[in-house]
């Protein structure tokens, strides 16, 4: 894990990977939450009875969503960003999903700051980001997340 405590530290990151978060297992506890908190109770997520008789994936998948929510989770695991007023998640751009996240799979963030702006006293971090799955060629997703952060003096 990284610490940065100020904008002249985290732009001394510009092009390079900063980290890869620790793995995490998505079960079919953890589908079946999110489809509770979402609303989205598709049968390709939360019967895994069906899913492996009729999907196509042999197996329920966790919801692209619930992927792209774990974000924080494991930006927090690479950079431990210090100093802070506040923190703010100002958008999530290019996500392109590559492949689908099976029941049971591990998971984990790579990131490599893309850009970093200061607007007038305000650190814009453009975070380059991709979902590994064990074992898979393929990412879950790649894209950027954009963070902005306010530090102490």
């Amino acid at each position: 894990m990284i610490i940065i405590k100020n904008y002249t530290e985290f732009e001394s990151y510009l092009g390079k990977d900063i980290g890869v978060s620790g793995w995490h297992i998505i079960d079919q506890d953890q589908i079946n939450k999110f489809a509770e908190a979402t609303i989205d109770h598709q049968w390709i997520h939360t019967d895994p009875e069906r899913a492996q008789n009729e999907g196509p994936f042999k197996a329920t998948i966790a919801h692209g969503y619930l992927t792209v929510s774990l974000l924080p989770y494991f930006w927090h695991q690479i950079a431990d960003v210090q100093n802070l007023k506040m923190q703010i998640n100002y958008s999530i751009e290019n996500i392109r999903f590559a492949q689908p996240v099976k029941v049971d799979s591990r998971v984990r963030l790579k990131a490599k700051l893309v850009a970093i702006v200061n607007l007038r006293g305000i650190t814009k971090a453009t975070i380059g980001v991709e979902m590994e799955i064990e074992g898979e060629k393929k990412p879950a997703y790649s894209g950027e997340v954009v963070f902005l952060y306010h530090f102490n003096g």
